[in-house]
């Protein structure tokens, strides 16, 4: 362009007063002033491009992201059928509330809405439920599970032991053992043990028994132990036949609380604990399976040569007695010698 300004010749500069702008007047051939024209034209151009580029330069990132944005939208997220959940959770008959609530959803490429019902049940509002909880055992028809969560159920053993029960708890058939030692029972019923016929120990020590029904033990003929001593007891039930060890030390029997039958048949008793009681002589007709006979500590003022031997067999011996004990007794045994002759060892006592 300048080569064009220096061939065309001099050159006039005006000065504008408004614009402060220099102005250029000059005259050019019409050749120069063709190619002065077409190079303006250029530069112009030139321009614009370099306008448009910078333009789309910082266009092109919006764009972009205009473009991405529907592809990088999340998919809906699968949907249930509500009523189906409910039914398979809770049962198709306990419907109680109808709720609806707007769920997204997507189809032929366009975001709509669309009422679904949603079932709120009646404790929808309780605590969710814990699946990780060991459930409880289901409750059996004859009523052993209270038992088993009050006291400890072990193998056919049933240990009640300590826990303030006033009466014999409802007992699980198969049971065998039963250990209630420091309760505050007062009775025992026929119908604490009528349907547990598998029984063949029990230990009410330190109850508050006073009375005992008749027929109680009537039904349980495999018990072989039965203790009840350390209670408030004034007389004796019928005893099962097969019983080998019965303990009542520590009550207020006394000797008309026996009956005359009450041992009389017992053929396996080994073991008889009559001890710390009110007794006035010795139980009658004690069995000859005996073996140890504790009687310390009563009332007994007198026994008979008949007591634990036969007066009229001077050969019978009564040798399965281990152990007699009479200390504690206001009774002198030494003023009756004829009342041991048919034992091995002499009673315990005082002879002076």
């Amino acid at each position: 362009m300048e080569t064009a300004l220096k061939a065309a010749g001099p050159w006039n500069c005006v000065q504008q007063s408004e614009t402060n702008l220099p102005l250029f007047s000059f005259t050019l051939p019409l050749g120069a002033s063709a190619h002065l024209l077409r190079k303006t034209k250029q530069l112009q151009n030139r321009h614009n491009v370099t306008l448009i580029s910078a333009e789309m330069k910082t266009v092109r990132p919006t764009l972009l992201l205009l473009l991405f944005m529907p592809l990088t939208q999340p998919a809906p997220p699968a949907q249930q059928d509500s009523r189906a959940v409910y039914e398979s959770e809770y049962g198709a008959d306990n419907f109680e509330e109808t709720l609806y609530y707007y769920e997204d959803n997507y189809q032929d490429g366009k975001h709509i809405k669309e009422d679904v019902p949603m079932i709120i049940p009646e404790n929808s509002f309780q605590l969710q439920r814990d699946d990780t909880a060991t459930p409880l055992p289901p409750k059996k028809e004859n009523d052993e599970m209270p038992t088993c969560l009050l006291c400890v159920c072990l193998s056919g053993s049933v240990y009640c032991e300590e826990i303030d029960i006033d009466t014999v708890p409802p007992l699980p058939k198969e049971s065998a053992y039963l250990y209630a030692r420091f309760n505050k029972i007062k009775k025992l019923t026929a119908k604490d043990f009528a349907d547990i016929p598998n029984l063949r120990r029990l230990d009410f020590t330190g109850n508050l028994i006073e009375e005992i029904e008749d027929g109680t033990f009537s039904k349980l003929s495999l018990l072989e132990e039965l203790s009840l001593a350390e209670n408030q007891l004034l007389k004796l039930p019928a005893l099962p036949p097969k019983l080998i060890l019965f303990n009542a030390k520590h009550n207020k029997i006394k000797s008309r609380g026996i009956k005359a039958s009450t041992f009389k048949k017992l053929n396996k008793l080994s073991f008889l604990y009559l001890d710390h009681n009110a007794l006035e002589s010795v139980p009658p007709n004690l069995p000859e399976s005996l073996r140890i006979i504790h009687l310390q500590f009563n009332n007994i003022t007198s026994i008979t040569d008949d007591t634990f031997c036969k007066s009229n067999d001077t050969r019978y011996i009564r040798d399965r007695v281990e152990e007699i004990r009479l200390e504690g007794n206001p009774i002198d045994l030494g003023k009756h010698p004829n009342s041991f002759i048919c034992l091995k060892r002499l009673p315990i006592g005082s002879y002076f």
